[in-house]
């Protein structure tokens, strides 16, 4: 069977994002392997696929500016080409606008789409021909004016303008579009932080500590990180410095018992278990029986034996848990808003996929108060960024569970002091993902 190519597998991306609603790193890891890519053409393909993505609104507005249809009214692969062929010209130096739309042609022609090729090519060669002097984006309305720009579902800009203000909103936009260095956690399971900073430097990897959370590093120049010995020895856990402070605000100790009802991947009860210096017991739940695996091989080679993984729905009581839990952890399934800036395909969602999301939020939280024992924790946390989906939901339970009350905690400053027990993050405030805790005490 014939190799696909870079560009190919970027066209592939942007069809299974629309159609299948695939997530982009699951994808593009999955069709790399497949076809056997060498880092340079993995990593052509990943800035092609992410980078349409996180820019197709603006490269919409401008293929319109030079089509003779609408870019709605194209077919979608047709559309998916031009988009591909506009980013390589606009945001790609590397690539020379000849080689751009040349390759074009010949994607949409090997898509069985030839008759579009020469539309294809005009298209392009005219915003190659205009690419210091494009058109300027219309900036009447505000809301527009931003949703284009940034590439941002118009409804998600209103609503960001509602909570944050014009200035506000367009600096978590633009953060959104940004690159991300890949954030890691120490194992001090596995060995020290010498030996972990070793390790990577010596496999050619950028190491810096992070600007204000110890124990955690950014790192770049990885390559395919999961072939990094430091990785296969269970020396890190890549995972954002959100996730952590959320194990942090739950306050684990050696030899407690904790809940993980929403777990997979696991990350989140890996950081508890190491808190825990390995001592106590975790469960950790999911609702999927195939991402168990995924828990149980992390920590294996995280070196953690205190996590017991098995299938469970979040929603569903089980009797024998009850009252038994000093933590309880719903990192509960979400709209992932507060992400885009790491899978940018969920900008594809649209407002009323979102609706039913917080009474599925609510039930899994009012499930997970049956498990804490007087005087235990319960944590709610998201990765979005929608006051629908955390202080609502959070305000419902407590309305419904007079047991329970907010808790204040500390995290590591700038944060500090969260005095009353909740804290939506914003990676335009912290540098981090978007994220929701709150810490709940029950009396």
């Amino acid at each position: 069977m014939e190799q696909k190519t870079a560009r190919a597998i970027a066209l592939d991306l942007l069809a299974a994002c629309r159609r299948d609603r695939s997530w982009s790193d699951g994808y593009l890891k999955a069709a790399i392997r497949k076809n056997g890519l060498d880092s340079r053409d993995a990593a052509l393909a990943t800035r092609l696929g992410y980078g349409v993505l996180q820019n197709a609104g603006l490269l919409d507005f401008y293929i319109g500016c030079y089509c003779s249809q609408q870019p709605s009214h194209l077919e979608p692969v047709v559309l998916d080409v031009l988009r591909l062929g506009a980013y390589q010209i606009l945001f790609m130096d590397r690539v020379p606008d000849s080689a751009a739309v040349s390759e074009s042609v010949e994607l949409i022609k090997r898509s069985g789409k030839e008759r579009a090729a020469g539309m294809v090519n005009a298209v392009l060669r005219k915003i190659s021909a205009n690419r210091e002097h494009l058109p300027e984006i219309p900036s009447r309305d505000r809301a527009e004016y931003l949703a284009i720009r940034y590439s941002h579902p118009l409804w998600l800009v209103k609503r960001c303008l509602a909570l944050l203000g014009e200035k506000e909103t367009e600096a978590f936009l633009c953060c959104n579009n940004e690159a991300v260095e890949t954030a890691i956690q120490w194992n001090p399971l596995r060995g020290t932080e010498e030996a972990l900073q070793k390790a990577l430097r010596e496999a050619g990897v950028q190491v810096q500590p992070h600007p204000w959370l110890s124990g955690c590093y950014e790192i770049s120049k990885t390559g395919d990180l999961t072939q990094l010995n430091a990785f296969r020895n269970g020396l890190f856990l890549v995972q954002d410095a959100a996730a952590r402070l959320t194990a942090l605000a739950a306050g684990p100790k050696p030899g407690m018992t904790i809940l993980d009802l929403c777990a997979a991947p696991g990350g989140k009860s890996f950081a508890m278990a190491m808190a825990m210096q390995n001592q106590g017991i975790i469960h950790s739940f999911d609702l999927h029986k195939s991402k168990i695996r995924l828990i149980q091989e992390g920590a294996g080679r995280l070196g953690i034996t205190c996590i017991q993984a098995q299938s469970a729905d979040g929603k569903v009581f089980q009797p024998e848990l009850a009252k038994v839990a000093d933590i309880v952890l719903c990192d509960v399934p979400c709209s992932g808003l507060g992400i885009i800036r790491k899978k940018p395909d969920i900008r594809l969602k649209r407002e009323e996929e979102l609706k039913q999301l917080p009474q599925v939020q609510f039930s899994i939280l009012a499930n997970a108060a049956r498990y804490v024992r007087p005087g235990g924790t319960l944590v709610y946390s998201t990765c979005t960024v929608l006051p629908e989906e955390n202080e609502r939901v959070v305000e419902r339970f407590l309305r419904a569970e007079p047991a329970f009350a907010r808790e204040p905690f500390v995290l590591p400053a700038p944060i500090g002091a969260v005095a009353d027990g909740k804290i939506t993050l914003w990676p335009q405030r912290q540098g981090t993902d978007g994220f929701y805790i709150c810490k709940l005490r029950k009396k």
